[in-house]
C-alpha cells in the first residue's frame, strides 16, 4: 500500500467519525427541546374539574306551581282620624302614640267655656219665643169670642191667626237653635271613632284648634292588607282568592295571604293593576312594612330546573351539562316560572332531556368542553 492510500483512507476516518458526533449532537439538541414543547403542552391541556353530587342538579319531570312576584307595603284596612268638630282650646289630649283605644273612648277635650254660654242663650231664645206664643194664642182665643159676638171683623181674627203662627215658627227655630248649641258642646268631646292603636298625636293640650284639624290617628291593627302594583299582561291571571306567600321585613316566617280583590282601573303612567291582598294576622306586623312574595296562579307538569341553574350571561339563556367527561354548554328554551317544592324553578321546553345533569348556577362561568369528573365526597 502506497502512501497515497493510506492518506485517502485517514481521510475518510476523520470524516466519518466527525459525522457522526454531528449526528450524536443534532439529537441531543433535538430531545433538549423537545422537553419544553412536551411540558409547554401539557400546561396548555385544561385541568379535569373534581364535581360532586351537590354541585349538579338534575332535570326532571314535576308539579310547576306558576306564581307571579308582586311586592308592596302593608297598610290597615280600617284608619280613622280624630278631628276637632269645633274650634277652641284643646284642655286635654290623653292617647299616645302606641297607645290602644276603643271605639267611643274619649280620649281628649275641648274648652267647653263659649258653648256653655251659646247653650244657655240659646235655652233663653226659645223661652222667650214660648213665651210669645202664649200672648199670641191668647190674643187669637179672645178674637175668636169678640168676632162671634161681632165686635170686630174676620180681617182681624185673620191677623191673630197669621201671628200666632208666626210665634210658633219663631218657637221651633229657637229650639232647633238650642239643640245645634247642645251639639257644639257635645263635640267638645274628642272620642275615638274605631279600636285600634294610635300612630300619630297631631296636637298638643293647650293648642287653639281649628274646625277639622286633625288631632289623632289610629289604625286597626287587626286587619292588614298589602296594596301591590301588577303588570297589566300578569294581572289577567290573577283571581280573587289565589293564595300567596310573603316574606316581610322583621317577621322571621313566612306569612300566608290571600288576594282579596282587585283596582277595576290602571294606574296612569305604569298602567299596573293594584292587587289588595289580606293578610293573615301575625305578632308583629304594623302597617308599612315592605313585602314581598308569590301567589299562586295555576299548576302544570313540566321539565324543570331550578332557576338559578339557567344562565342568562349570554344572548340566550343556556345551562352547562355534565356529558361524559366534559362539561359543555348548551342553549335551552325555557317557559313559565314557579316553585316546584317551595324552590323557584324554570320550565324547559327544548334543549334538555329529563335526568341531564347541570352544573349550579351558583360554580361561576366554565369554559365549553372543560374536562370533569364525579368524585365522592370526603367524608
Amino acid at each position: 500500500m502506497n502512501r497515497t492510500t493510506k492518506t485517502v483512507i485517514a481521510l475518510l476516518v476523520l470524516a466519518s467519525a466527525g459525522l457522526g458526533w454531528r449526528l450524536i449532537q443534532s439529537r441531543k439538541t433535538a430531545e433538549a427541546a423537545s422537553v419544553p414543547a412536551a411540558a409547554a403542552s401539557a400546561a396548555a391541556r385544561p385541568t379535569a374539574l373534581d364535581l360532586r353530587d351537590s354541585d349538579l342538579v338534575t332535570a326532571r319531570s314535576a308539579t310547576l306551581s306558576r306564581t307571579l312576584a308582586l311586592s308592596g307595603s302593608l297598610r290597615a284596612v280600617n284608619t280613622a282620624l280624630v278631628k276637632a268638630k269645633v274650634a277652641g282650646e284643646l284642655r286635654t289630649l290623653g292617647p299616645r302614640e302606641g297607645d290602644t283605644v276603643q271605639a267611643g273612648q274619649t280620649v281628649g277635650e275641648i274648652d267647653t267655656t263659649e258653648f256653655s254660654l251659646r247653650v244657655q242663650q240659646a235655652q233663653q231664645q226659645a223661652e222667650a219665643a214660648r213665651a210669645q206664643v202664649d200672648i199670641a194664642r191668647r190674643q187669637l182665643d179672645n178674637n175668636r169670642a169678640l168676632v162671634e159676638q161681632g165686635y170686630i171683623s174676620a180681617t182681624a181674627l185673620d191677623t191673630s191667626v197669621a201671628n200666632h203662627a208666626a210665634a210658633q215658627a219663631s218657637l221651633q227655630a229657637a229650639l232647633a237653635s238650642a239643640d245645634i248649641a247642645r251639639k257644639a258642646q257635645a263635640d267638645t268631646v274628642l272620642k275615638a271613632p274605631i279600636s285600634g292603636v294610635v300612630s300619630q298625636r297631631l296636637a298638643q293640650a293647650g293648642e287653639r284648634v281649628a274646625v277639622d284639624a286633625r288631632v289623632l290617628e289610629i289604625v286597626d291593627l287587626t286587619r292588614l292588607e298589602l296594596e301591590a302594583a301588577v303588570p297589566a299582561a300578569d294581572a289577567g291571571g290573577l283571581r280573587p282568592g289565589a293564595v300567596a306567600e310573603l316574606s316581610i321585613e322583621g317577621i322571621a316566617e313566612p306569612v300566608r295571604a290571600q288576594v282579596a280583590r282587585l283596582n277595576p282601573t290602571t294606574q296612569a303612567g305604569t298602567r299596573a293593576v293594584l292587587a289588595y291582598l289580606s293578610v293573615q294576622p301575625t305578632p308583629g306586623l304594623r302597617a308599612g312594612l315592605f313585602a314581598r312574595g308569590t301567589v299562586a296562579q295555576d299548576e302544570r307538569t313540566a321539565l324543570t330546573l331550578p332557576l338559578s341553574a339557567v344562565r342568562l350571561d349570554d344572548a340566550l339563556p343556556y345551562v352547562v351539562v355534565l356529558d361524559g367527561q366534559a362539561l359543555r354548554r348548551r342553549t335551552v328554551k325555557t317557559g313559565a316560572r314557579g316553585l316546584v317544592e317551595r324552590v323557584e324553578s324554570i320550565e324547559v321546553i327544548e334543549g334538555l332531556r329529563e335526568g341531564d345533569r347541570i352544573l349550579r348556577g351558583s360554580l361561576g362561568t366554565v369554559r365549553d368542553h372543560t374536562p370533569a369528573r364525579l368524585v365522592a365526597a370526603a367524608r
